[in-house]
């Protein structure tokens, strides 16, 4: 009976902690998105600070993909701060994403102190 219960608590805290392992690593790639959201929001927001000093008749291009638009400064101005908007509105929804996470962590990481309790008060019970 001892060990049917021993190989299910070893199952259950396997299961724990491989999900602590995977909370882990979508925290770390939320992360590493944020960060390259971030760094392309201040891209966006200093190319923008850059062309709004330039004169209303100077030629502007814009990079789309491996070729050069010719395009205007209103019309960059605004893709600009569509970008820098929409980078900001991923943020936070990977923000909120990785408190959720955040506390899945702190909950597998309590379940598993618990797992260990109990089966050090059964140990010391037998004993």
């Amino acid at each position: 009976m001892a060990k049917t219960v021993d190989l299910e608590l070893k199952k259950a805290f396997a299961e724990l902690h491989q999900k602590l392992a995977e909370t882990v690593q979508k925290m770390k790639a939320a992360d590493e998105e944020i960060s390259c959201l971030k760094n392309s929001m201040q891209h966006a927001r200093l190319m923008d600070s850059e062309i709004t000093r330039l004169d209303t008749s100077t030629k502007i291009y814009e990079s789309v993909g491996r070729m050069f638009l010719l395009t205007n400064i209103s019309d960059l101005h605004n893709h600009l701060e569509n970008k820098s908007e929409t980078c900001a509105e991923k943020i936070k929804i990977l923000e909120s994403n990785k408190s959720y996470l955040e506390r899945s962590q702190k909950d597998s990481e309590n379940n598993i102190r618990e797992m260990i309790q109990q089966r050090r008060e059964k140990a010391q019970e037998t004993n």
